[in-house]
């Protein structure tokens, strides 16, 4: 009995991860929860909202021929889909499929990302494309984040051909083992550290942190993926202010809808490592008003099983006031110092010469073992690698056609080395 009153609150957690922010809020919007606090109503009173993960108060029109988004001037005008064999669906978004693909020439596996074009033409995210596709041209050089090896489109799609990673979400491996010991918690919040400290030092923010974005490549090691929700030419004290994440890991300043800055990424390492030690995240309620209310309001309560370190590096990243947070003065270099880290040698970390504290075991790139069954039992689409017929283009096609100009992206030949 004991065990499936815990086994009920993670089965709900976990569906409703999968939902999203946009369903979570469009969910809870006509809730008759009252809450008590103003700030939380004022969050909560959205009735119609434009873009899964982004409320802005002036949504922009859709791109006109003279507003396309120009992607960057590189191009590689000889890859397409017909260059790939399209073997397995790995993983699912709001405008598309993650796919095991095999290059037919190449002979080498690939995560392939096809996006639709009209579904983020429709809720209007070509700039959080761009977003992603600039923060993957600039973080090729970086161990613990997912490298693009060359995008390209079509009239109707986008295709990001990146690493593949086969280790798993680390999101799947806390929902088989509940949560990880210590150690183990601290090797992967070091190496996602490392990641975000080098995304800061871009002058990128990623927003986004929670443990679907994080992958476990075959060997155990932290990458990070997902830049949709990046911001970008963040300066060192700049902030930003747009309404986006997901719902377990908002910073309270991002709830009370004010301007925030990169200490937000600390905020939600905090979050992911409560949550590899105690298998929730901090301040969850299964009613996301509550949940809410619990992150601008609650007190931060650790239960006795944890270090001194660790909880002293709990309570400086889930600081409320991001002025007194953790990171705050000197970003990663504050996290990299605690004491919590200090059996971690960061120049063995960065050269992946830690062994990893636990090993995937996966036999090869078919080894889809910690891939979930809801995404590799479903059928690869056959509209995956054609488009329809330039001749019989419709209008909204021919749009969708010309507003990712300069989309498509090769590396320089030295990169592959």
């Amino acid at each position: 009995m004991k065990e499936e009153a815990i086994k009920s609150p993670l089965k709900a957690f976990m569906k409703q991860r999968r939902m999203g922010l946009n369903d979570f809020i469009q969910k809870i919007a006509n809730n008759s929860y009252a809450c008590k606090h103003p700030e939380v109503q004022s969050i909560l009173k959205i009735s119609q909202p434009q873009e899964p993960e982004l409320m802005n108060a002036n949504p922009s029109p859709p791109p006109s021929p003279s507003q396309q988004i120009n992607l960057g001037p590189s191009s590689n005008p000889h890859a397409k889909p017909s260059d790939f064999h399209f073997l397995k669906v790995i993983g699912k978004g709001s405008f598309g499929k993650v796919l095991l693909a095999r290059h037919k020439a190449e002979e080498a596996f690939y995560a392939v990302k096809v996006l639709q074009k009209k579904a983020i033409l429709k809720k209007k995210e070509e700039k959080h494309i761009m977003s992603e596709r600039n923060v993957l041209l600039k973080n090729v050089k970086h161990p613990f984040l997912v490298g693009l090896h060359f995008s390209f489109q079509t009239a109707d799609k986008l295709y990001f051909v990146l690493d593949y990673i086969n280790g798993g979400e680390l999101f799947y491996h806390l929902q088989r083992e509940r949560c990880f010991l210590e150690p183990r918690a601290r090797f992967y919040a070091a190496e996602i550290a490392s990641a975000l400290g080098y995304l800061h030092s871009l002058n990128i923010v990623y927003r986004d942190l929670k443990p679907e974005n994080i992958l476990l490549d075959c060997q155990g090691h932290i990458v990070l993926t997902d830049f949709g929700l990046c911001k970008e030419n963040i300066e060192h004290n700049g902030t930003t202010s747009t309404f986006c994440g997901t719902p377990e890991y908002l910073a309270p300043e991002v709830l009370h809808k004010q301007p925030y800055d990169r200490t937000v990424d600390w905020w939600c390492l905090g979050a992911v490592l409560y949550e590899m030690l105690y298998g929730l995240p901090p301040f969850y309620s299964r009613n996301t008003a509550e949940m809410y209310d619990n992150i601008l309001n609650k007190p931060l309560q650790l239960k006795p099983n944890i270090t001194n370190s660790a909880r002293h590096l709990l309570e400086g990243l889930l600081q409320k006031d991001r002025t007194k947070r953790l990171g705050a003065k000197d970003d990663f270099m504050e996290i990299k110092n605690h004491v919590f880290f200090s059996v971690i040698n960061w120049d063995d970390l960065i050269n992946k010469k830690i062994t990893p504290p636990f090993n995937p075991n996966v036999s090869g790139p078919s080894d889809l073992r910690h891939f979930d069954p809801e995404f590799t039992e479903e059928p690869v689409p056959n509209s995956i690698g054609r488009s329809p017929d330039s001749i019989l283009l419709t209008a909204s096609v021919k749009e969708a056609a010309e507003a990712f100009l300069g989309f498509s992206y090769a590396p320089p030949v030295d990169s592959f080395l």
